[in-house]
């Protein structure tokens, strides 16, 4: 994919500029399931995704998780190339949750293009402002307000990702996205099933009545 059409400051770069980025990008594919970036001291770099998806988040030394946000076609993973920007302090994993293929550009190339292009480095600072809005509109969400409407959420989000109201996704996957144990989010889509929100079967979601749960996630 023409790397123009993730950049829409492309045509501001110099000649040079856009040979650099265009040299030094390496396209992988990544089957379901793979670690793409795995934290730590890691850099992978600035991740362009082509096509499937995968999905960024965070775990707790204990090993519970919770997810910051997807990235779809045409979306820049920002935080797997954190090395490069001074004072990200905080851990993000990225795993594929479809068959993906992405665009990467390597941090060193990039940040030494950051440093000496100012159109990069705005552009560099808008993906990042976003990325943390993401973040911070998940910190509200979890601080304030109750895990149904959140739950409720979370299975309109993926019926609007897979384009049908079955989901097929497990409780503990579920729990993962939203940083809660397997037993609570087991107990709320019982209840959802018993008010006729949802109907369950295994490995299995069914969104029956979504009315009702976009009325609850947005009440």
């Amino acid at each position: 994919m023409d790397l123009s059409s993730f950049f829409p400051v492309w045509n501001k770069l110099s000649d040079a500029e856009r040979t650099v980025l265009e040299a030094s990008a390496v396209k992988r594919t990544f089957l379901k399931g793979s670690v793409l970036h795995s934290g730590s001291d890691e850099c992978t770099g600035l991740i362009l995704v082509n096509s499937g998806q995968l999905r960024a988040y965070t775990s707790s030394p204990e090993g519970k998780e919770v997810t910051l946000y997807r990235l779809l076609d045409m979306d820049i993973c920002l935080f797997s190339a954190s090395c490069m920007i001074r004072g990200i302090g905080f851990i993000v994993m990225l795993s594929a949750e479809k068959d993906s293929e992405v665009t990467i550009i390597p941090a060193d190339i990039y940040k030494k293009l950051m440093q000496n292009s100012a159109v990069i480095a705005g552009f560099t600072n808008e993906l990042m402002a976003s990325r943390f809005s993401d973040v911070m509109w998940l910190v509200e969400q979890i601080m304030w307000k109750s895990f149904d409407k959140r739950l409720a959420a979370f299975l309109l989000e993926e019926s609007n990702i897979e384009d049908s109201l079955t989901l097929r996704i497990t409780h503990e996957v579920i729990g993962n996205h939203l940083g809660n144990p397997r037993e609570v989010v087991t107990r709320m889509l019982k209840y959802f099933a018993d008010e006729g929100l949802v109907a369950l079967s295994r490995g299995t979601v069914t969104l029956t009545d979504p009315d009702k749960l976009r009325k609850l996630a947005e009440d």
